[in-house]
């Protein structure tokens, strides 16, 4: 059958699911369903699913892409419901169809956070962590596959914007998602390297929406 593809919802108590047990619970979720997916051939076979961008664990999402085959044809419009039958708490499937776009075309991802201040006044927050973000170069240490490296995470994000709310100041902003990617945590590690004053308490990001270079939705 020709690749397949779902997007689904990560929120919740889900946001604490890694990566890796996200997989597995898919796969089980398949099979409760009574899905049969295809698998690899090889020495060492394996079900055919891959999501494009792996979350970090505590991250929520709205628009998790996933990639999947099955044995046999199936009616995609019953996948979502079926499926999302057999999800833990915070994991719900809309929608399931046939893949005509490779997952490397996607390149945008719409990302709101939410920063938390216990003491310090918001509106004064929101308004320096504008002018912070505002800068032309944000050089920041990070961890690599080599070891710590060093990263300029300007050009990697646009249309940033701060407004504060009752909760604390919310972000909105859209990131490289590939070539190269920015995790949404980058944001409070260049804060705490770089302006520790303004760094929040505690911050935390849902993925909206995913976007091609020319800022369509990517399906």
């Amino acid at each position: 059958m020709s690749k397949l593809r779902l997007r689904f919802k990560k929120t919740g108590r889900a946001v604490y699911i890694s990566h890796l047990d996200l997989m597995r619970t898919m796969q089980r979720a398949f099979a409760r369903a009574g899905y049969e997916l295809e698998y690899s051939k090889g020495f060492n076979p394996h079900p055919q699913i891959s999501i494009s961008l792996p979350l970090s664990v505590g991250a929520a999402s709205l628009c998790e892409v996933m990639d999947f085959s099955l044995k046999t044809e199936e009616e995609l419009s019953s996948v979502p419901e079926r499926l999302t039958r057999q999800m833990p708490e915070g994991i719900e499937v809309y929608d399931a169809y046939e893949a005509t776009r490779k997952a490397s075309e996607l390149k945008w991802l719409e990302i709101e956070g939410l920063f938390e201040y216990d003491e310090r006044s918001k509106a004064e927050m929101a308004e320096k962590l504008t002018e912070f973000f505002s800068q032309e170069s944000i050089v920041i240490s990070k961890k690599t596959k080599r070891g710590m490296g060093e990263m300029d995470i300007r050009p990697a994000f646009k249309e940033l914007s701060f407004e504060t709310a009752a909760e604390g100041v919310k972000l909105h902003v859209l990131v490289s998602a590939q070539e190269p990617t920015l995790n949404p945590q980058l944001f409070c590690d260049a804060l705490e390297q770089k302006a520790a004053d303004i760094a929040p308490d505690f911050a935390k990001f849902t993925r909206i929406q995913a976007y091609d270079r020319e800022m369509n939705i990517f399906r």
